[in-house]
């Protein structure tokens, strides 16, 4: 089935998708799970620092996150970015994409709750 447009011509098949590019679509997906995951790290580290007081853990908590998911963005990055143009549009590697989706995504979200909850444990054992 084709769509016509206004001159009469035919432009494109509807319903039909386009290759995806892995490398953008990776790159994408990181991009907006450091934000989310900056978003989660200020809010969790500001809310325990104000639980806490002015114990230097919440500060260690936050050097920790940091320096944790910036070696693990970039391997996802450098794992899809070093894709040829054809692998890029390879629908075979849906599968693994979506696995390192759920994995970049569940750092993103997990990492800053998690490690700040470990550290405020460690503060109340010491308080």
């Amino acid at each position: 089935m084709h769509r016509t447009d206004e001159g009469g011509g035919r432009n494109h098949a509807v319903g039909r998708h386009e290759a995806r590019d892995w490398r953008k679509g990776m790159s994408d997906n990181v991009a907006y799970a450091l934000l989310v995951y900056t978003a989660l790290q200020i809010f969790v580290t500001v809310h325990a620092i104000k639980e806490v007081g002015s114990s230097i853990l919440p500060y260690l908590a936050l050097v920790v996150l940091v320096a944790g998911i910036i070696p693990a963005c970039r391997w996802f990055e450098k794992r899809w970015r070093d894709l040829s143009d054809e692998e890029a549009a390879d629908p075979a590697l849906a599968g693994a994409y979506r696995r390192d989706q759920i994995l970049l995504w569940g750092l993103a979200i997990f990492l800053p709750l998690v490690l700040t909850g470990l550290f405020k444990g460690v503060a109340a054992l010491f308080a």
